[in-house]
Order: structure tokens, then C-alpha cells, then sequence
């Protein structure tokens, strides 16, 4: 299995805490973009998750722990995509993350846009009984399709659907009626943003959104749901996101009460205008693992 080294790996650390065979942790990067309606770039997301990462503190002052010296992290090379459809690049994720989670690894995907994630929730579904979706997003992507593709980054969620509909939603705040009319349907739990922030929930708004979660819970989180002032790099920003504090209360909840299985982080448009995006969402990821790793 060929990792990448310490000048591009995740965090920049050495080979003997990012080897594959002792690492609990797996990078898995999949720099797709076919379907972006918006802005462009999400591509070179996974690239510059990984060299921000370098600038990312090991240790975590709230966890009280270095979890990758601990756990290990290995940094997988880049899937590659080059003249495959959109079918086949979407069964390549599925069939490496399998693998991934076959070996017994916790699997990280870093896209790319949000299609490919429809790729990776189908591996955990089919491995982990009971399994929610946790969707942290601006939009609720449950559109049949879009641009005359079923499989749009503003369709993957209708994809998951399809064979899980154990969906809850945070942040949404962008959707045409016939998602609103789905999300009724398949009796999608979703927490709009504009909800949250007018405390139609109440300040612990967080908690409500985890007794909606089964007990293994894979999430999916879209860097649009937060808000632009937050992290502007991102394909179709939308205002009124989440902003840091609560969504890493929220993150932090679900570690604790729930078992989080792998997650993906998505749609980063890097922009040479916005370069403290790719910081937030290095950032972001060796967060969520330090949650996910809470009581590990």
C-alpha cells in the first residue's frame, strides 16, 4: 500500500506515525470535480487540505492528546480519476474505501466536490447495521438530478437515499421545492440554519440533532455549511452558515454519545484570494478525528 511521506502527507508526520500497516487512520483523497455548477476547484481541494495540514498543531488543547501519534495517520496517493465516467471514478471510491474499511482502518475522503460521497456512505451502509448520515451542508442536494445528471453534487443525498434514508440534515439553507417535497417524503430530519439561529431549538440546539442519530453515524460535511465569512473557498457559498463553536459542539456531542464510523470533507474551491480556507478545513478534519476518537 503506497503512502504518501512526510513533505505531503497529512499533518507532515514521519513514517514511523504514518506508515500503513500500524496506522488506525486512513487519508483517502478523491480530487473529483465533473459536475460543479458554480465555482470551480474543488479538485485541488484534497491537495491543499493536506499542505495546510502542515501548519496544523499535532496537539489538541481541548482533547488533551496528539491522536496521531497515538492512532497514526497513513496518507493513501491520490485515486485517480483520469478517463473514467462519472459511474466508473464513483465505483473506484467505493471499492477503495471498502477495502479500507475491510483492512480495518477509520477512513478519511477528502473531495473533490460532493458527489463522490454518495461512494463512500454506500460502503459504511453495507458494513455498519443502523447506520445515520450526518449531512453538515448549505444545501440539501436531494435533487433526482441536475444538469442532466443523476449523479450532481446537488444530487448525491437523493443517491444516498436510495439506500439509506437514516439522513439528518444541519445547516441547510438553500433548496428548491422539489427537495423540500423529498425531504417530507423520505421524512428526512433537517435542521435549517435559519431555524438554528432564531433558537426554534434552543441552545442546545446540538443535542436535538443527536438524539435524531443512530448509534454508528457517518458524516458527510460539506465546507459550504459554513458561512462564507467563515470559509469563503468553497463552489456556491450561501449566507447565514454555521460558524466554528457550534459546529464543533456539535461534532464534539456525536463523538461522545454516538459512534462515529469515517466521514468526508468536501467542496473546497481553493482560491489564491481565500488561502485560510484550506486552513479551516485541515483544520476541520484532524478536529472531527479527534472526536471521533473520543473514548478510543
Amino acid at each position: 500500500m503506497k503512502v504518501l511521506g512526510i513533505k505531503k502527507n497529512f499533518l507532515a508526520i514521519e513514517k514511523e506515525y504514518s506508515n500503513y500497516e500500524e496506522s488506525e487512520i486512513v487519508i483517502l483523497s478523491a480530487p473529483f470535480e465533473r459536475t460543479v455548477s458554480y465555482g470551480k476547484g474543488t479538485a485541488t481541494g484534497p491537495d491543499e487540505i493536506l499542505k495546510a495540514s502542515h501548519y496544523v498543531e499535532f496537539y489538541d488543547e481541548e482533547m488533551n492528546r496528539e491522536l496521531c501519534f497515538e492512532k497514526g495517520i497513513a496518507t493513501l496517493e491520490p485515486l485517480d480519476f483520469k478517463n473514467l465516467s462519472i459511474d466508473k471514478s464513483l465505483k473506484k471510491i467505493y471499492k477503495e474505501t471498502a477495502r479500507q474499511i475491510d483492512n480495518g482502518k477509520f477512513v478519511v475522503l477528502l473531495g473533490g466536490e460532493h458527489s463522490i460521497s454518495s461512494a463512500p456512505a454506500m460502503a459504511f451502509s453495507e458494513r455498519f447495521p443502523n447506520l445515520s448520515i450526518l449531512q453538515i451542508d448549505a444545501h440539501s442536494d436531494l435533487r433526482d438530478s441536475y444538469n442532466g445528471s443523476k449523479f450532481s453534487h446537488a444530487s448525491v443525498m437523493a443517491r444516498i437515499a436510495e439506500f439509506n434514508k437514516n439522513i439528518v440534515q444541519v445547516g441547510i439553507r438553500a433548496q428548491c421545492k422539489d427537495e423540500a417535497e423529498l425531504r417530507k417524503k423520505f421524512n428526512i430530519k433537517t435542521f435549517y440554519a435559519r431555524e438554528i439561529k432564531s433558537g426554534m431549538y434552543g441552545e442546545n440546539w446540538q443535542e436535538l440533532v443527536v438524539k435524531n442519530l443512530t448509534e454508528n453515524v457517518y458524516i458527510t460535511f460539506d465546507v459550504d455549511g459554513f458561512d462564507p465569512s467563515l470559509l469563503p473557498a468553497t463552489g456556491t457559498p450561501e449566507p447565514g452558515g454555521l460558524f466554528w463553536d457550534e459546529t464543533m459542539n456539535l461534532l464534539k456531542i456525536v463523538g461522545a454519545e454516538k459512534n462515529i464510523v469515517g466521514f468526508d470533507v468536501v467542496e473546497l474551491a481553493p482560491s489564491k484570494y481565500h488561502p485560510s480556507s484550506n486552513f479551516v478545513a485541515a483544520k476541520l478534519v484532524y478536529k472531527m478525528l479527534n472526536y471521533a476518537f473520543t473514548g478510543r
